[in-house]
């Protein structure tokens, strides 16, 4: 397991974390992507803390915080050293009945992270993240709560989720003028099925350094290899929960490269599509879940999976994103400077 430093914090985090969407679910949305209850939350934990994996990730929303009991329980009984790991939540999700129960607004930042504090009996969060982009408070407003979190030790960390990349440059300048604790990450959803972001987020990340965490990096266990052009199979959570939208013949080209690969390497297709996402250098970290132990290992298997050159290219060629505005024009008119760049580099 290697470790890769979050954007441009001093934290260390490895490059695999420990996804928890499936602790904690019952006959709802939740329980359609798992319904792990303690012992097996138990067991997964530990497989991923025997292997290395030191980040493991959360939200208050999951299992309306059952998914923050069972890990904070996890961690107790495991008897895990708190300085060892790196715990990340995140908060925005509704929460309960009324109008302040959800958003990014001081007020529901300040009662949410206590609330998860004392599901995950913990004393402070390494990593607190805003679960997506809130309209209705303003930007400065939500960096201020989050800056206020850091001063009292409750958070250590401050990053976002699911913005775009217009909105993540806002919040980085707003924090650098007023002097904020700064954005270290963000969490996002990208894949070989699904590579847009690509487009303007991921430029954004490098010219920030910002660290980047890829949720879903199956794209639902799409990219498992349970599914093909043929049929899709009953199992897996596609099956429930179809999720996150996907063109999915450019997937099930991607599919068919990422089977000739795995073949040749005596790897899973799943491992081939974790260790794309592993070489790419905008990612710092791989979010994975599992509901099973032997899924887990699959995933963390991707590690030593190593694709040359050539295996990148040709997924790069399957999967590469059509042309866009101003991307194309961007490509064109900065041609001659690039060059004066690689020759300086020579």
């Amino acid at each position: 397991m290697r470790y890769r430093r979050l954007g441009h914090s001093g934290l260390f985090v490895s490059e695999l974390c420990l996804g928890t969407m499936t602790f904690g679910g019952s006959d709802d949305m939740w329980g359609k992507i798992g319904q792990l209850q303690q012992d097996e939350a138990d067991r997964i934990v530990g497989t991923a803390l025997d292997a290395g994996i030191n980040f493991i990730d959360t939200a208050n929303v999951y299992a309306s915080g059952r998914s923050e009991e069972i890990l904070g329980q996890s961690l107790k009984n495991l008897g895990v050293d708190r300085d060892e790991v790196v715990i990340a939540t995140k908060a925005f999700g509704q929460m309960g009945a009324g109008p302040n129960t959800s958003g990014a607004s001081r007020g529901n930042l300040l009662s949410a992270v206590k609330k998860s504090l004392h599901r995950m009996q913990l004393d402070h969060i390494d990593l607190y993240q805003i679960h997506g982009f809130d309209p209705a408070t303003p930007i400065a407003e939500t960096l201020e709560a989050l800056d206020q979190l850091v001063r009292h030790d409750h958070v250590r960390y401050v990053g976002l989720s699911n913005w775009a990349a217009w909105q993540v440059a806002r919040a980085v300048g707003i924090a650098e003028a007023r002097r904020l604790a700064p954005i270290v990450s963000l969490q996002a959803y990208y894949t070989l099925a699904g590579r847009d972001l690509e487009r303007e987020i991921a430029p954004m990340l490098r010219a920030e350094d910002i660290g980047l965490m890829v949720w879903s990096p199956l794209a639902g266990g799409f990219l498992s290899g349970k599914y093909d052009r043929e049929g899709k199979t009953s199992e897996g959570r596609r099956a429930e929960f179809d999720f996150p939208p996907i063109d999915k013949d450019r997937a099930y080209d991607a599919i068919e490269v990422m089977r000739g690969i795995a073949d040749n390497k005596g790897c899973s297709v799943a491992q081939v599509a974790l260790a794309w996402l592993l070489h790419q250098d905008v990612v710092t970290s791989v979010i994975v879940g599992a509901k099973r132990v032997d899924q887990l290992q699959d995933n963390i298997g991707a590690t030593d999976v190593s694709l040359s050159d050539d295996e990148l290219a040709k997924l790069d060629a399957v999967t590469k994103l059509p042309a866009e505005y101003p991307g194309w024009m961007l490509e064109r008119q900065g041609e001659n400077r690039r060059a004066l760049l690689e020759n300086e580099r020579r």
